[in-house]
C-alpha cells in the first residue's frame, strides 16, 4: 500500500508542493507553490483540503513567509482566514507563527514537523479505531460507509476515516466501501473513490440521498468519516451532509465514528453551534462544469459543513483513543 503513505504536502527547496486535487481523478498533478498568495489560492479553491492538510498547509505558509520576510505576522492572519470552519488551518499558522523569533529556518523546522506529526498521529488514531470498529461490528467481512474524503488527500498522507480502511483492508477484513458522492463538489466520488480505487479496496459511489436506504436495507455495518472541528463538547463540525448521514445512522442503530488528530479538537469552542460554518459561492450548486444546472440567478444555500451533535457520534476517536 505504498501510495496511501505517499504525502498529498510538503516542501521541497522553498516551494510547498501540493497534490491539486481540483484535477482529480482525470489528472493526477502537482503544484508548486511559491507565494503565501499562491497557497491562500490553492486552499481557496480547494485544490488543497481536509482539516489535518490544511494545518501542515497553514504551517508551511508562514514558513514561505519567513522565508522571504516581508509582513509575516499578516501574512499569517490572511492564511489563517482562508477558510474558518477547519480549526486546523489556524492551529498551523499559530504553531509555526510561535517560532518566528527564532528566525525562517526554526519556522521551517517546525513546518515539517507539523508534517511528520501528521502522518504518525493520523495513522494511530484510524489504528484506533479499527480496533474499535472489530468490537462495535461482529459480522465480517465489513461493510463501511464514508462520506466526502478523509483519506491522504486531506491529511499529510495515510488519512483518518480511510486510513481506517487501510488497516481493515490489509487484514482482509473489508467487503466494500459505500462512497457517499459528496454534493455539490464531489469530493467522495472524485477524490474518495480514488484513493480506494488506487489501493484495490471494492467500493461502490452512491447518491449522498441514498445513504439512508442503504443503512435501512442493512447495507452498513459501520460509518466512519473525518472532521473539521470538533468542540469541546464533542459536537462535530465536517462536510455538509454529514448530519443527516448521522440521524439515519441512529435510526438504524449503525454505529457512527469520527476520526481525526487531536489538532483538530478546539477546546476554545464550547459546542458546535459556535462553529462557524464557511458558504460558499452559489457556482458550486448551478452549474457543473461550465453548465448550468439551474435557472440563472437561482438564490443558493450553499454551507460547506454542517454540525453533527455529539448525542448522534458514537465516538470521537484520535491517537489517544476513542473518545
Amino acid at each position: 500500500m505504498g501510495s496511501v503513505d505517499q504525502r498529498t504536502i510538503d516542501w521541497d527547496d522553498g516551494v510547498v508542493v501540493l497534490v491539486d486535487q481540483c484535477a482529480l481523478p482525470g489528472e493526477y498533478r502537482l503544484l508548486r507553490l511559491r507565494t503565501v498568495a499562491e497557497l491562500i489560492d490553492a486552499i481557496q479553491r480547494l485544490a488543497i483540503r481536509g482539516a489535518p492538510a490544511l494545518g501542515a498547509a497553514g504551517a508551511l505558509g508562514v514558513a514561505l513567509a519567513a522565508r522571504h520576510g516581508v509582513n509575516v505576522e499578516g501574512e499569517a492572519e490572511r492564511l489563517a482566514q482562508a477558510r474558518p470552519t477547519a480549526v486546523n488551518l489556524a492551529w498551523g499558522v499559530r504553531r509555526a507563527l510561535a517560532k518566528l523569533p527564532s528566525g525562517a529556518d526554526a519556522v521551517l523546522a517546525e513546518a515539517l514537523a507539523v508534517l511528520t506529526e501528521d502522518e504518525e498521529l493520523c495513522r494511530t488514531a484510524s489504528g484506533h479505531a479499527a480496533d474499535l470498529i472489530r468490537e462495535l461490528c461482529p459480522r465480517r467481512p465489513l461493510r463501511l460507509l464514508t462520506h466526502c474524503n478523509a483519506g491522504r488527500l486531506a491529511t499529510v498522507s495515510w488519512g483518518t476515516a480511510l486510513g481506517v480502511v487501510w488497516h481493515l483492508h490489509a487484514a482482509g477484513e473489508v467487503e466494500y466501501v459505500l462512497v457517499d458522492e459528496t454534493r455539490p463538489l464531489l469530493q467522495g466520488a472524485r477524490l474518495t473513490a480514488w484513493e480506494l480505487a488506487d489501493v484495490g479496496v471494492p467500493y461502490r459511489v452512491l447518491p449522498d440521498v441514498a445513504a439512508a436506504s442503504a443503512l435501512a436495507r442493512g447495507l452498513v455495518d459501520c460509518v466512519v468519516v473525518g472532521a473539521d472541528r470538533v468542540a469541546a463538547n464533542g459536537d462535530v463540525a465536517n462536510k455538509v451532509g454529514t448530519y443527516g448521514l448521522a440521524l439515519a445512522a441512529a435510526r438504524h442503530r449503525v454505529p457512527f465514528l469520527v476520526v481525526a488528530p487531536s489538532s483538530t479538537l478546539d477546546e476554545h469552542t464550547p459546542s458546535g453551534d459556535l462553529i462557524e460554518i464557511e458558504e460558499r459561492h452559489a457556482d458550486e450548486v448551478t452549474s457543473w462544469g461550465g453548465v448550468p444546472t439551474a435557472p440563472a440567478g437561482a438564490p443558493v444555500f450553499n454551507p460547506a459543513f454542517d454540525v453533527t451533535p455529539a448525542e448522534l457520534i458514537t465516538a470521537v476517536v484520535t491517537e489517544r483513543g476513542p473518545g
